[in-house]
C-alpha cells in the first residue's frame, strides 16, 4: 500500500450545530467550512488538525449508515482515513489477498475525493477510509 498518510479521523454526531463549537472554540481547531456527502446521506464540517482533518458527520437521513452507527454505539470515532495512491489497484490487490472490503470499487466522497471503505473485522475493530 501507497499510504500518504492520515487523511482525517471521521466522528459521528447528533448535531453540528451542538458539536462544532468544541472542536472550534474549546480545542481551537480552524473551521475549514461544511460540506453535504449526498451518497452517504451526511453533512460534514471539516477541521484542521495540522497535518489531517477532524471531519464531524450529522447524518441528514435516518437511513444513513453514520444514523445507523450512532443508533447501535451512539456518538464517537466513526472512521480512520488513510490518503493513498492508486486506490483502484490498491482495493484489487487488497480482495485478491482475501481482506474483507466494503466497497470494491472507489466512489466519490467530500473534498472531490475517489474513497472505499475496509471492513472492520479487517482492521482490528477500526472502519477504515481509503482517499484518493
Amino acid at each position: 500500500m501507497s499510504s500518504t498518510g492520515i487523511d482525517h479521523i471521521g466522528i459521528a454526531v447528533n448535531s453540528l450545530e451542538q458539536r462544532v463549537p468544541f472542536y472550534r472554540y474549546t480545542l481551537g481547531l480552524t473551521l475549514l467550512g461544511y460540506e453535504e456527502v449526498a451518497q452517504q446521506k451526511v453533512r460534514v464540517a471539516i477541521f484542521d488538525a495540522g497535518g489531517a482533518h477532524v471531519e464531524l458527520l450529522e447524518p441528514t437521513s435516518e437511513d444513513s449508515p453514520v444514523a445507523r452507527f450512532i443508533a447501535k454505539r451512539g456518538e464517537g470515532l466513526h472512521h480512520l482515513a488513510f490518503g493513498v495512491e492508486g486506490i483502484g489497484a490498491l482495493l484489487a490487490s487488497m480482495e485478491e489477498g482475501g481482506v474483507r472490503l466494503i466497497d470494491r470499487t472507489p466512489r466519490d466522497g467530500a473534498h472531490g475525493k475517489r474513497i472505499a471503505f475496509v471492513h472492520p473485522a479487517a482492521t482490528g475493530g477500526v472502519l477504515t477510509e481509503l482517499c484518493e
